[in-house]
């Protein structure tokens, strides 16, 4: 079993909803178990900023599937949950990324992993670093925590 851990966000209609349904789907996935999941973070948007503010998460997994397997489902769940992408970085019911897949790396057009932007986000490293602190991001010679504590973080809420 290959251990996940994947960011979820949602900044449109009924949030805690969406990441509880998201949460629920990704339980469901076969050949794969949910381990945990963080608590839930309100965080300013980041990149695109005018737009509504995100409830954000992150979820451990354990899973028999390969990574491009994870991201077929995580879209799927994303699509179900009524995902729609009219412009990058734009307001979505559910945004589901693989940051972590065990300890590989992939750079392919549909997949990076380690996630290219997560060492700069801290909504993403808070709530992953409740779930695991002190594993290491590949190619970057940190781990969660050091990552997190390079950032500033006093906009990420803890629900």
């Amino acid at each position: 079993m290959t251990v996940v851990f994947l960011s979820l966000g949602s900044n449109m209609g009924d949030k805690l909803a969406y990441l509880n349904q998201a949460i629920q789907a990704l339980s469901e996935i076969p050949q794969t178990q949910l381990v945990n999941v963080s608590s839930f973070y309100q965080t300013v948007a980041w990149g695109k900023t005018d737009q509504d503010d995100f409830v954000n998460a992150a979820v451990e997994l354990e899973t028999n599937l390969e990574a491009l397997e994870v991201l077929r489902e995580c879209q799927q769940i994303e699509k179900d949950l009524d995902r729609v992408r009219h412009e990058h970085w734009g307001p979505r019911t559910i945004d589901i990324d693989i940051l972590l897949y065990g300890k590989e790396t992939f750079n392919m057009p549909d997949l990076k992993v380690p996630h290219p932007y997560m060492t700069e986000r801290a909504f993403v490293l808070v709530p992953l670093a409740e779930l695991t602190e002190n594993v290491m991001i590949p190619n970057t010679g940190q781990t969660v925590l050091e990552a997190l504590s390079r950032l500033s973080h006093e906009d990420v809420v803890k629900i």
